[in-house]
Parts: structure tokens; sequence; C-alpha cells
């Protein structure tokens, strides 16, 4: 009896360690329910997280709204009570954030992949703003470039978008951006976009890749022209007091999951681009898609009239990396 005792407490002591030995971490989203490619991709980075520790690392996921709002969640972030994250973070607590809304910065997959990957220039950019506020950068989720959806007409140049008044996102410096392409703006609230092109507020949207326009404005917009003015991304990202808690070995596979899960988002996000592309023409939306050669107009407008306005923001290091980087 007494050997089954001994025996019985030393598994207890074991099972003990073991517990105490995991670490919990919490990975969250602040765009994207359960099931949503967002939710999908947390999830995924959760359990490769867990699968690579060998479950000395538990991963617990929560997904947009279980934890309050965007804001609500990057206060949360900030502060260490959410370890990583794959989120749309607000200029609030850092106007040089606003990085992320800098237009032309790239105009190609392949040019935005090399320059958000680690090693890139907009990657170190990031990780040097993210840095200051605790937060470490691991590279881009993008859902690909923006364009500008209309109805009745289209603009391929700058002189053809003039009269031509698109909603855009409050955020600085899109309105700014699309007004240097030829454009008037209204900068509206997205559950208030659809009235207003129905009602004849503005003439289309602009500033979303081509699914949000078609699966939500495809039965009152005709058009589709994509401008590339901005590389829309999420962000991975992880709380650096976390990630300086943790074992060296911990930290690599923590890093190498989000870059992983990062090189896969590039290619499924520029297939399922394509794809949304053959269903909103499918679906009677025209589309365009301007060679670099025929942006070059817009691109060089937008350069030089914007991008001296960020400086204040963002500051002139990091518009002096956006002009060393241009193509």
């Amino acid at each position: 009896m007494t050997t089954w005792i001994l025996k019985g407490a030393a598994v207890l002591a074991l099972l003990a360690s073991q517990a105490a030995a995991q670490t919990t971490l919490r990975v969250a989203t602040d765009s994207g329910p359960e099931g949503s490619p967002s939710g999908n991709a947390i999830a995924r980075w959760a359990e490769m997280i867990e699968e690579g520790s060998d479950g000395d690392l538990e991963v617990r996921v929560f997904y947009q709204n279980q934890l309050g709002g965007q804001l609500e969640v990057f206060d949360l972030f900030v502060a260490g009570e959410v370890d990583l994250m794959l989120s749309w973070p607000s200029t609030s607590y850092d106007r040089r954030i606003g990085v992320l809304n800098a237009p032309y910065m790239v105009t190609s997959w392949e040019e935005a992949l090399a320059a958000y990957q680690p090693g890139g220039w907009v990657n170190a950019t990031l990780n040097d703003v993210f840095a200051d506020l605790g937060i470490t950068y691991f590279g881009a989720w993008p859902e690909g470039f923006a364009g500008v959806a209309t109805r009745d007409r289209y603009a391929l140049d700058i002189a053809s978008a003039e009269g031509l008044n698109v909603r855009t996102p409050p955020f600085f410096p899109i309105p700014q951006t699309l007004q240097a392409m030829g454009y008037q703006t209204a900068a509206i609230d997205w559950s208030e976009v659809f009235t207003s092109i129905q009602t004849g507020v503005v003439d289309g949207d602009a500033g979303n890749v081509i699914y949000w326009d078609y699966e939500y404005f495809g039965e009152i917009l005709d058009y589709y022209v994509r401008t590339k003015h901005i590389f829309v991304t999420g962000n991975l990202v992880a709380n650096t007091g976390t990630m300086e808690s943790l074992s060296d070995e911990h930290q690599a596979l923590i890093r190498d999951a989000a870059v992983t899960i990062m090189e896969a988002q590039f290619v499924e996000a520029r297939a399922e681009d394509e794809r949304n592309v053959q269903i909103a023409i499918e679906g009677g939306m025209e589309y365009f898609e301007p060679s670099i050669e025929e942006l070059r107009p817009m691109i060089e407008a937008v350069r030089a009239e914007v991008w001296p306005l960020m400086e204040a923001d963002i500051g002139s290091e990091i518009v002096g990396q956006m002009r060393a980087n241009a193509n």
C-alpha cells in the first residue's frame, strides 16, 4: 500500500510540474470571426505553435469582438493581456503606424513580399515603429491592392477622374491620395457606404480590394479600376514582453510560424483576389487593371503631393526610406 501511495504521489508531482511548465498564450484578431480567412490564420498560428512546442505552449484563440472592439483589443495587446495578434492597428497609439496607409509604397505582389518579409525594408521600418510600443513585428498578412469602384463612369487617368466623387475610409492620407489622383472625396463610415452610393451622395468606393466592392455593392456599381494606390494588409505581431519571457527556442518557433502564415497568405490572397475578379466580371462588373506605365502619372502625382504631407506624421526618416526604395 505504501508503495502505491508513493507512486501515486510521484505521478501527481509529475503532473503538477508539467502543468507548471506549460505556458498559456493568447492570440487574437480584431477583424474576422471564427471561420473567416483571418480567423483561420490565427487558429493555424496557434496550432503550429502548440505542435512545435510539444505542448509546452498552450495557445487560446480569440476572434473578432470576443475581447471587445478593435481599440479595446489593441489596448489589451499593448498591456500584455493578449500576446499575439493579427491586427489592423489604429494610429491612435502612434501616428507613425500610418505608414501602413502610405500610397504607392509598393506596386506589385513580388515587390510587396520582398519589402514586407523579414529582411525587407518595410519590415525593418515597421519593426522600428512598433518597437516603441513594445510590439514585435513579424510580417504582413495581405489582402491585396486597392482600387476604385464606381457607377455610370470610370477613370483611367487623372483627367478623367475629375468630377467623380468617391467614398474613402476616414484615415489619413487616403482621402488626400484620391484627391491627388484627380477624384473628389467624401470620408464615409463603412456602414453608410451602400446608401451613399445608392442615393448619389458619392459615385463609388475607393480603398478596397475588389471582393468588398463586389460583395457588398455589386448591384449598384458598374466598374472597378485596380489603381493599386494602397497595399491592403493586416499585421502579424507579438507583445515584446511576452516574447522576451520565452526561451529562444519558443521565440524562434513563434516567429517562424508567423512567417509561414505570411508566406502562405501572399500566395492564397493573390489567388483569392484573382478568383474574386472573375466572380465580379461574371456578375456584370467591368474590370480594368492598368499597367504600371499607365499608372505612372498617378503614382508620380501622389508621391509628389502626399508623401511630403506624411512627413509630419510618420517622420522624414521613414519617408526617406519610402523614396529610396520606390520603383
